[in-house]
């Protein structure tokens, strides 16, 4: 990507209820749980923006006027009334979107301040003209807060296999088109059902994450983050 080229919106899925971070999310919604005193949201938007990120949309459902008030309105909402699921709230969000392909981050799950920047080669993998996905890759050993032992694995071309390469985590961040959510469901629906048909086409590529990877999806996983970024 160059210096004149505008790098891709990114959407932020916000809208979920944070039931396995109760009891903070009993009285917050999750993006907004502080982690060493930063809200999730922001250590997330950080990472994008270190990489020239500027325009954000986050869809928003359980305490949702939080989320505004919190970005005093400097933040593009898309409100689902019920939730749709991760992939029903990007295409909800997809006439707000400017930006073809787009990122989507999740908001539970970052790597420190400018210690990588994964994004810029994520968009390189995609513009090779192979992929239909791009994810973001974490190798275990790289990983804080993650229960199973791994999602995929990771070849040395950069595809996303399901048994060939080394065992890698989905990081939370994607690289997509728009054209891939024509005659998906209306409604509920998971981004997962577009990773999987890209995988059956071998059109779902990856790149690894050179940096610790914090995901923050239970109180535990956030005490053992925050007692990591402290050393």
């Amino acid at each position: 990507m160059n210096e004149t080229t505008r790098f891709p919106d990114v959407m932020l899925l916000a809208a979920g209820l944070g039931t396995r971070l109760r009891p903070l999310t009993g009285t917050l919604p999750k993006p907004l749980v502080p982690v060493a005193g930063v809200p999730l949201i922001e250590r997330i938007m950080a990472n994008a923006r270190n990489e020239g990120a500027k325009r954000f949309i986050a869809n928003a459902h359980y305490r949702a006027e939080q989320i505004l008030a919190h970005f005093a309105g400097g933040l593009k909402l898309s409100r689902e009334e019920t939730l749709l699921g991760t992939g029903g709230g990007v295409k909800y969000a997809l006439p707000m979107l400017h930006a073809d392909p787009f990122f989507v981050m999740n908001t539970d799950a970052f790597w420190p301040s400018g210690s990588d920047r994964p994004m810029g080669r994520m968009l390189d993998k995609f513009a090779e003209g192979d992929a239909e996905i791009v994810l973001l890759c974490v190798h275990p050993s790289r990983a804080t807060g993650f229960g199973r032992s791994h999602d995929f694995c990771l070849d040395p071309f950069g595809r996303v296999t399901r048994d060939y390469g080394a065992p890698v985590i989905y990081g939370g961040v994607a690289l997509l088109g728009k054209a891939l959510f024509e005659g998906t469901p209306e409604g509920a629906f998971s981004l997962n059902d577009l990773f999987e048909t890209a995988l059956e086409r071998e059109t779902l590529m990856g790149v690894a994450l050179n940096a610790p990877w914090f995901h923050v999806g239970d109180p535990t996983a956030l005490a053992e983050t925050e007692r990591l970024l402290a050393q």
